[in-house]
Formats: structure tokens, C-alpha cells, sequence
């Protein structure tokens, strides 16, 4: 299939239709001279804090957009299912340390056991019609000219790649997120037939572990053999967004028939990456939106919210990051298969550090590495280079590379001799499941900055 981006031409006449002439032309001169119309803020937050509704829907180009460029989620700025690769065509040229804002679109009301259509979907759970974004609309209608395979290609909307300038293959790029607005007041979690983790197996038994009866969505409900996605059986929760008594916000799913649970809502990226691999057919599987890799990707660790950084190994010129999967809130694991999906308005600062800089932690060139306001990230993956020599989702051996990591940054970077290291980790730090859903699983340990002298701090 063709997984590079759509050429401009009647995508714009859908555009139109989903946001109105008006809503158009205001993304279109967003994104070509964004320096001048976007809102540009005095200050943008620089550490975490609570997630605020906006006054309006952040339909593309519209309310605030606090940086310096900007790109909207218009069908010729996404992938649907795919990343890019080495040397995929940029749509924004940045220069290393300037901001950039992101209107990212969740998949899920997009997809094909949804019905394709995020305004009816939506529609379906009491939404408005002037509160369904129009930019997911646009994607849903764009890409009914071009084949999907449900069950092949991945559901994330990608946004990018973005070209920053000097990056180059051997380079480390910082990726602060400095905002994340939600850019609707509602989300939906999914579970879906053969995926998650109490997914039956390909061959119809359940995983180790388990029994029939207690995978998830019940075998019962499997409609997967009519070949129709609307038919799967695979379970959607429209999650709402409502403020708690404290003000705080918070997502809602059912309790029975007349109560609810609320839970607070933790916005952040689940996928940041970087171009990785090049565009051939021994190299699709890695450019398949699902497994993170080296280059990061859908890497869901959900630390990663506003305030914290995520250093990612650059491996073509101008490292072509791309953005997409927003998070409203998700728990370590992610164990239905979704998080709480929902579109986010995000801004990054990208940086290019050197090698021999200091800018960058040091395992941070040669793997993902993540950093917030109290911790030190270290990355694991089970199969960092995104299946190209087979798919391995062993959780051992994520756990392994992730503390293999940390003790790296604690030598290397801190200065600890590596026994002590490794005593302190298994006495004060957590190691936690990031996913388990995503192909190549994940753990990330977190190494408290409190733990340790001031001067290391900084």
C-alpha cells in the first residue's frame, strides 16, 4: 500500500466541508506562516501541571498555540498506520531549539470497527456536531480513497516528519514537551478481538495463564471470521471528561448501571519518534505505527507529560520527528490495548545535541531515554528494531535492557561504580511496565533525582 503522505489536491474541499471555509483557510495560513498566526504565549508552562480544558474545541489553527511553528493533522501532514523513514519528505523546516505546536488526532472514532466516521460515531454518544474535530473528519473521509487493512496496518494518526536543522545520523534529539491541551472534552478506551493482555492466540487458545473464559473481549463475542471490522465484536468506551469537585479533571467510565468511576486525567504522547529505518520491503514491518524501536515511536510510557524530555538517537539528517497517539490518562501496561485515547494539542521544543556535548545523557545515542522534573528515565524494549528480524514481546528481556540502561547512566553520567549501581537500583528504584500491547513491550526505570546530591541534579 502506499504509506506516504497524501498529495495536495480535493483534500482541501473535504477540509473545507469538516471545518467550514472559514476554519480552512485559518489552519492554512497557521501552517504556512505560523510565526504570525499563531497565538504566540509570553511564557509556556515548564513543568507538570494539572491538565485544563480549554474555553473552545481546538479545531485546527483555532485558540491557543504556543509555539513558534505550527503544524495541524491535515491529510497531507499524516501517515495513518505507518511512520515515516530515512529521507521521507519534511512538512515544516525548524532550526534546533525552537518551539513547535502540534494539533494531534486520535484514531479511535476513526477506525474501521468504528464505522469509519468519527462524526457519526460520535455523534452516536451524545456528541455535537460543532464538537467533533474537523481535521479527524477530513483523515477519516481522505483516506476512504486509499485501501486499509484493518487488520494489518496500525491505527495511529502520525503527524510529520518535522526536519530539524543540523541534525544528523550519531546525534541525540532533546524533545521537551512543554504543553499538552486536550483539544476535546471527551476520549474512548478500546479492547479489541486478538489484542491486549488476555488476547486469545492466532490459533484460537488462550495465552498462558489464562483460560478461554477469561480472555478479553470474550471469545463469545469474536466475530472476527465475517471479514467486517463493524462485525469484530471489539469493545469501544466512550470515556467522557468532566472537573471533580476539587477542579481537577477527570475521565469517567460507567460503574454498573447507574454509577461511575473517575479517575484523573494524565495527558501526554504516546508516540515520539524519529525517522529510523529506510523505505523498502525488508524494512516495512518497522515503519508499521505499532512497535517502538530505536528511533522511539509508540513508546507509551506515561511520565512523559508536560514538563518532561525524551532524548531519541537521530538516524537521518535532520532527525524527521513525528508525533502522534495522544493520551488523555493510561495505566502502566495499557492492558486492554488502548489508553485513554484523546486529541491533544502538543507543543515540543527540539534540540540537537552532540556527541561529546554534555547535552544529552550518553545512552541516550545510542537508545531512548527519558527524563521528567523528579526522575531519570531508563528505556527498555524486547525488540528495539521494530521486528525487522522477527517479533519478540518478552517482558525478561525489556527488563533487562531497562536496567542495563540505568546502570549505564549511573556510571557513565553520576559517576557510581557499577556494583554500587546495581545495589541501589534493586533497593530504591522502580522498574515499571510501560506496555504490553504494542508488539515489542516495554519497561522503563525510574531513578528519583532526590536520591542523589544536588550537583547531579541540575
Amino acid at each position: 500500500m502506499n504509506t506516504s503522505p497524501m498529495e495536495p489536491g480535493d483534500t482541501r474541499e473535504l477540509l473545507i466541508s469538516g471545518l467550514g471555509r472559514r476554519g480552512f483557510l485559518r489552519a492554512a495560513t497557521a501552517v504556512t506562516t505560523a510565526g504570525t498566526a499563531a497565538t504566540l504565549l509570553s511564557s509556556v508552562p515548564a513543568q507538570a501541571a494539572q491538565p485544563a480544558l480549554p474555553k473552545e474545541i481546538l479545531q485546527p489553527g483555532k485558540g491557543p498555540i504556543h509555539g513558534k511553528h505550527y503544524v495541524p493533522s491535515l491529510p497531507e501532514q499524516v501517515r495513518w498506520g505507518y511512520v515515516p523513514s530515512v529521507g521521507s519528505r519534511p512538512v515544516l523546516r525548524m532550526r534546533s531549539g525552537e518551539s513547535v505546536t502540534v494539533d494531534t488526532v486520535s484514531h479511535e472514532g476513526l477506525l474501521e470497527d468504528q464505522g469509519r466516521d468519527p462524526a457519526a460515531y460520535f455523534e452516536s454518544h451524545g456528541v455535537p456536531a460543532d464538537q467533533v474535530l474537523g481535521d479527524a473528519v477530513a483523515i477519516a473521509r481522505d483516506y476512504n480513497r486509499t485501501p486499509r487493512n484493518f487488520d494489518v496496518d496500525g491505527p495511529h494518526v502520525v503527524t510529520g516528519p518535522i526536519h530539524v536543522e543540523g541534525a544528523r545520523p550519531g546525534d541525540v534529539l532533546k524533545i521537551e514537551i512543554l504543553s499538552l491541551l486536550p483539544r476535546v472534552p471527551y476520549g474512548v478506551v478500546s479492547s479489541r478481538h486478538g489484542k491486549g493482555a488476555l488476547a486469545r492466540q492466532a490459533g484460537g487458545s488462550a495465552p498462558t495463564g489464562i483460560t478461554l473464559d477469561e480472555v478479553m473481549p470474550p471469545v463469545a463475542t469474536d466475530g472476527r471470521s465475517t471479514g467486517d471490522p463493524v462485525h469484530y465484536g471489539n469493545v469501544s468506551v466512550f470515556t467522557p471528561v468532566r472537573r471533580g469537585g476539587s477542579g481537577a479533571l477527570n475521565g469517567v467510565v460507567p460503574l454498573g448501571t447507574s454509577g461511575e468511576v473517575n479517575f484523573p486525567l494524565k495527558p501526554h504522547m504516546g508516540m515520539m519518534g524519529v525517522a529510523f529505518t529506510s523505505a523498502d520491503a525488508l524494512t516495512a514491518p518497522a515503519l508499521n505505527s505499532i512497535p517502538p524501536t530505536l528511533g522511539g515511536g509508540n513508546i507509551d510510557i506515561n511520565r512523559l507529560q508536560q514538563g518532561s524530555t525524551l532524548y531519541l538517537p537521530v538516524f537521518s539528517e535532520g532527525a524527521l520527528f513525528y508525533t502522534g497517539d495522544p493520551h488523555m490518562a493510561m495505566g502502566n501496561g495499557e492492558v486492554a490495548l488502548t489508553a485513554m485515547e484523546g486529541s491533544l494539542r502538543t507543543t515540543f521544543r527540539l534540540t540537537v545535541c552532540r556527541p561529546g556535548s554534555g547535552d544529552a545523557p550518553s545512552v541516550a545515542f545510542h537508545y531512548p531515554f527519558a527524563e521528567t522534573q523528579d526522575a531519570w528515565v531508563a528505556v527498555g524494549l524486547s525488540d528495539p528494531d521494530g521486528g525487522l528480524n522477527g517479533q519478540i514481546n518478552d517482558l525478561n528481556i525489556a527488563m533487562r535492557r531497562a536496567v542495563v540502561n540505568a546502570l549505564d547512566f549511573l556510571e557513565h553520567d553520576l559517576g557510581m561504580d557499577r556494583a554500587d549501581a546495581y545495589a541501589y537500583l534493586s533497593a530504591a528504584a522502580d522498574f515499571e511496565v510501560s506496555q504490553v500491547v504494542d508488539r515489542t513491550v516495554g519497561v522503563h526505570g525510574v531513578i528519583e533525582k532526590a536520591h542523589f546530591p544536588a550537583r547531579h541534579r541540575a
